[in-house]
């Protein structure tokens, strides 16, 4: 069965760092591509960023441009994201995504607050 699980979320200041990972497994993870969403409260879920499969070509929401870093490690079959400069207005529940199809994690809160 096709498993993603998140991990890194929490409670950082603004304007801190927070990295993310999304363990892919019962699948071929590098023949994926793969995205970032996120869902805040009372929100459907928002698409926040996305790598090809050799990872060589990302995409991002504008909201997170410069800030956010998304990556994997085909080896460990692992996507990450990265977050710099965190704003309050990104807080909420962080998933991975299988692209292409409607394979979800279960998703990590990360809360940005002072």
């Amino acid at each position: 069965q096709v498993q993603l699980v998140e991990s890194g979320g929490g409670l950082v200041q603004p304007g801190g760092t927070l990295t993310l990972s999304c363990a892919a497994s019962g699948f071929s993870f590098t023949n994926y591509p793969m995205s970032w969403y996120r869902q805040a409260p009372g929100r459907g879920r928002d698409f926040v960023a996305t790598i090809n499969q050799g990872g060589d070509f990302t995409s991002y929401v504008d909201s997170v441009k410069g800030r956010f870093t998304i990556s994997r490690d085909n080896a460990k079959n692992t996507l990450y994201l990265q977050m710099n400069s965190l704003k309050p207005e990104d807080t909420a529940v962080y998933l991975c995504r299988r692209a292409g199809t409607d394979s979800w994690g279960r998703g990590t809160q990360v809360n940005v607050s002072s």
